[in-house]
């Protein structure tokens, strides 16, 4: 057993106690990510709830891999109460209210960059990389995987719900890659999961232009699938797979053709990331003084949402 695995996930996988109402059971948890089997959907809804702050901290991306090896490990099967059952669908969505996730965590990018920590920022890349591509990749299995945005998609959290097959967003829902405003760019996925969404003028336009789109907006550009009223996502989801149930076997195959003609290959990846690792270590202290303000936001919406 692979003993890097935190005690608690741990536990949580032996035994599945957690919750069931005959439709549904919670087989995985930590403080910072929940997810539970829908035997009806055949599909794992992966809710993250990161603290203090709604990005992906060392502490959650550990997590996720976590749930990445598994799943891949147990070939897409979920144990309950004795039977084997099988994972069509891998749901990636959020617990936090009106945030799906705001990014990567730029407290720590800024130690790291001001101690030079060249390891650091690669370690913290390939951390996200690992998750990113094993959902891309539907963990190695014959899956469809889907994003559901609810709120703020924002820099790492953009990337992540593209590197679904499909994305559903709620109307409300705001995407955008605010990198470029403290002079860097995303680099752990953003240019090639859009680039074979889009092609390469919408790609760079994103990238380098730092607005803030709506969900009808992306909606439009081909990057988002589904849009729906707030409240009316998870519905969406479940209608979505409901309504494709049986066509889901050539879906996935589709996926599957999809990536190998049109694929994004990890060392691809990896290699971004180190063009972003010397982006980062060649940002100025003004730049850096423009990634503690939108920390400052960060904290700031944190707080606000949580007073609704």
């Amino acid at each position: 057993m692979d003993m890097t695995i935190p005690h608690a996930l741990l536990k949580a996988t032996q035994k599945f106690a957690t919750y069931d109402d005959g439709r549904s059971i919670d087989f995985f948890c930590s403080e910072q990510l929940s997810a539970t089997y829908d035997r009806e959907q055949h599909a794992v809804w992966l809710r993250m709830a990161p603290q203090p702050r709604p990005s992906f901290n060392p502490e959650l991306l550990r997590d996720l891999g976590t749930y990445c090896r598994l799943l891949a490990e147990t070939k897409g099967t979920v144990h309950c109460h004795g039977a084997a059952q099988p994972v069509e669908y891998a749901v990636l969505a959020s617990a936090t209210p009106h945030v799906f996730n705001l990014g990567g965590d730029l407290a720590l990018f800024m130690r790291l960059i001001e101690s030079g920590d060249r390891a650091g920022l690669t370690r913290y890349g390939k951390a996200c990389v690992d998750v990113l591509y094993s959902n891309y990749c539907g963990h190695g299995l014959p899956i469809l995987t889907i994003s559901l945005v609810q709120g703020e998609c924002l820099g790492g959290g953009f990337e992540a719900a593209l590197s679904s097959d499909i994305i559903v967003a709620e109307r409300s829902s705001r995407f955008g890659f605010p990198e470029i405003l403290f002079n860097l760019f995303p680099g752990m996925g953003a240019y090639s999961f859009l680039e074979r969404r889009v092609g390469r003028k919408l790609t760079e336009e994103l990238i380098s232009g730092g607005k803030i789109h709506s969900a009808d907006d992306m909606l439009r550009a081909g990057i988002v699938d589904v849009v729906v009223d707030d409240g009316e996502g998870v519905s969406a989801v479940d209608a979505h797979i409901r309504g494709n149930r049986r066509s889901r076997n050539g879906l996935a195959g589709i996926a599957r053709a999809r990536r190998r003609v049109r694929g994004v290959e990890f060392e691809e990846l990896m290699d971004v990331v180190e063009i972003w690792v010397d982006a980062a270590l060649n940002l100025s202290t003004r730049d850096l003084k423009l990634m503690q303000r939108l920390v400052t936001r960060q904290n700031d919406l944190d707080v606000a949402h949580g007073m609704h």
